[in-house]
């Protein structure tokens, strides 16, 4: 008997096209892809490569070209083009940054001069993945039905949101964003199934990361992260080229400053197997001469920013509340960890010897591959994975004072609600302002987003409720919805904000919360009394031109009218004490006043009823 194939109409009839779940590592300064085969995670590799497609686009002309291939004079190459996702024109000032071409800023986007055409750095970063996309279809020779893509754990919704759009430029479908730390633990701890607590120190071209997670047979909860979104592999080179310049007495143009950067990229890499090495400056067109540079000469170059990386990762010890002592992993993640004396440098400061029994260069991609095939349904391992925000999320209230909705490391996926109300009689609207930091005064955090919650049926103030709910996706992305709840008109908006914040900025703003902790409490506490103060002034001129006149003779209506005026006086003055002190003045005299208001409610609402009505 035969066997008839059948299929849906355009589908292809091949009965052995598979369809692939994949994991990419989208480094700065290399990328990978990985898939599961077999039940084990394996690196596609491109030729005779290992794996490691650098992370360099060159454009020539109208051709495109991935990968780390030979230009001429009329081609424009753009390296490390991740640095600059979710970024606008002023954070490419703070960089150290050569740009091949003319670059401008449109609607707060970076787009760079190639030729006759505008191109974004995230246009940039979909050609990568459409090579890694075209390595895949000719390695496995199947459909891609989705793919997981790492990125650094400090990167904002923005940034995460530009990740996003150069997969969609690229035809690929993204199941989910995965925290490079968190990937590098799921590669580790599906291996060892251990009940500990890992940090993951994660050194990169570009990037630096450093997470604390809590491993518990397939259960992994970031416990908190940290980083700086400018500092890797990179500096280390900027720093070694600046110090080849000074010390030669060289006087360079951008181009051979560009070019003595690139060869420093090659004497750091030979100087990690050799205690010295002679190199000589000929090879970029510089004076032909012999130069010998030694393993400490490298070692003290780059050893402030190995210290400001073991800084970051004591910080983020403390945010998890635990000693250098329990800690029981640690796991070295990219490529950079490689330089002997970062390795030397970590194992030092934390007493431990750090695992490397995963290449680093591929630690990431394999823990997305594992993470894309669960998500699959392939895969029979069972993996709960909850990551953490790095910043508080909330809105401002009255006074510049900031409710924090969803506080910092609170794990994700993750929703939270509270309930607003109005400040004023008849209010119809309000204004909902999203931030995010962790400063008390809105104006010292950074602003997300702004709507208007419109519509709202005139009431007393106070009357009317407001459920405001944040909800945080997986990838990191927020979505703010408003609902009045008698009309159930819902609000919302999802928080996109037009350009990224970066770590060391994230890193200054957690500083700063330390370093303003006392002045805070005391503006917060300060703000609170105004506005308590603005909301009795308020109640009581409402008060007054309703019932004031018949309720008082003329000597108390003053009296209030006095005590009144006098808190209106002491909220310039920006003393709390004066403020509480002219609170408590006006409530005093105003006693009187409230109990002849609730009495005459009360008998209007009486009039005419008898008392067993009320039974």
């Amino acid at each position: 008997m035969a066997l008839l194939q059948i299929s849906e109409p355009g589908k292809s009839q091949d009965p052995h096209e598979k369809r692939y779940y994949i994991g990419i590592d989208l480094g700065t300064t290399n990328s990978l892809v990985a898939v599961i085969k077999n039940g084990s995670p394996s690196i596609l590799k491109e030729d005779t490569n290992n794996g490691l497609l650098p992370s360099i686009v060159t454009y020539a002309g109208d051709d495109v070209f991935v990968g780390d291939n030979k230009k001429n004079n009329e081609s424009i190459t753009f390296r490390s083009i991740k640095r600059f996702l979710g970024k606008n024109l002023e954070d490419l000032k703070k960089e150290n940054f050569y740009s091949p071409c003319e670059y401008l800023e449109e609607n707060n986007v970076l787009r760079f001069k190639v030729f006759e055409k505008l191109v974004t750095p995230v246009e940039i970063s979909s050609e990568i993945l459409k090579h890694l996309k075209n390595i895949t279809n000719e390695t496995l020779k199947g459909e891609i039905a989705g793919c997981v893509i790492t990125v650094p754990a400090y990167f904002d919704d923005t940034q995460r949101q530009a990740t996003k759009d150069a997969a969609s430029l690229s035809g690929l479908k993204v199941l989910r964003l995965l925290n490079e730390p968190t990937a590098a633990a799921i590669a580790y701890g599906l291996q060892s199934k251990k009940i500990s607590k890992v940090m993951v120190y994660d050194l990169g071209g570009g990037t630096f990361d450093v997470s604390i997670l809590n491993l518990n047979d397939g259960i992994f909860k970031v416990l908190s992260t940290g980083g700086n979104s400018s500092l890797g592999g990179d500096d280390f080179d900027s720093l070694l080229a600046d110090y080849i310049e000074k010390t030669n007495g060289l006087n360079l143009d951008e181009q051979n400053k560009y070019n003595l950067y690139l060869y420093a990229k090659e004497i750091k890499k030979n100087l990690s197997d050799s205690e010295s090495i002679k190199y000589n400056l000929s090879k970029i067109g510089l004076n032909n001469q012999d130069i010998i540079l030694t393993q400490k000469e490298f070692n003290l170059i780059i050893k402030s920013l190995v210290k400001k990386t073991l800084k970051i990762s004591e910080s983020v010890l403390r945010d998890a509340n635990l000693t250098i002592e329990g800690v029981d992993e640690i796991i070295l993640v990219g490529g950079s960890t490689r330089t002997p004396y970062v390795k030397n440098m970590v194992e030092d400061f934390f007493n431990k010897k750090p695992l490397s029994n995963i290449n680093p260069d591929n630690v990431v991609a394999i823990g997305a591959s594992i993470q894309a095939d669960i998500l699959s349904g392939d895969s029979n391992e069972e993996l709960l994975l909850l990551d953490v925000i790095p910043l508080s999320l909330g809105i401002e209230t009255m006074g510049d004072l900031v409710e924090v909705i969803i506080p910092r490391n609170s794990t994700i996926p993750t929703s939270s609600s509270k309930e607003y109300t109005t400040f004023k009689d008849g209010q119809n609207a309000m204004s909902i302002h999203v931030v995010q930091g962790e400063r008390d005064l809105a104006s010292d955090c950074r602003s997300l987003a702004k709507f208007t919650v419109k519509d709202i049926p005139p009431m007393l103030a106070g009357s009317a409720r407001i459920n405001l709910e944040f909800q945080i996706d997986a990838d990191g992305i927020l979505n703010v919805s408003a609902r009045e709840t008698s009309t159930n008109k819902v609000t919302e908006v999802e928080v996109k904000p037009t350009f990224g914040i970066s770590d060391s900025e994230i890193e200054q703003m957690l500083k700063d919360s330390f370093d303003n902790a006392k002045e805070d409490i005391v503006n917060r506490n300060l703000n609170e009394s105004i506005v308590e103060g603005e909301r009795v002034i308020l109640s009581i001129n409402s008060a007054l031109n309703i019932d004031g006149k018949d309720l008082l003779n003329n000597v108390e209506y003053d009296e209030i009218c006095h005590a009144r005026d006098k808190l209106e006086k002491s909220l310039e003055s920006e003393d709390r004490e004066t403020i509480i002190g002219a609170i408590k003045n006006l409530e005093n005299i105003s006693e009187t006043y409230i109990s002849r208001r609730m009495n005459s409610s009360i008998q209007k609402i009486m009039k005419g009823k008898e008392i067993k009505e009320y039974n």
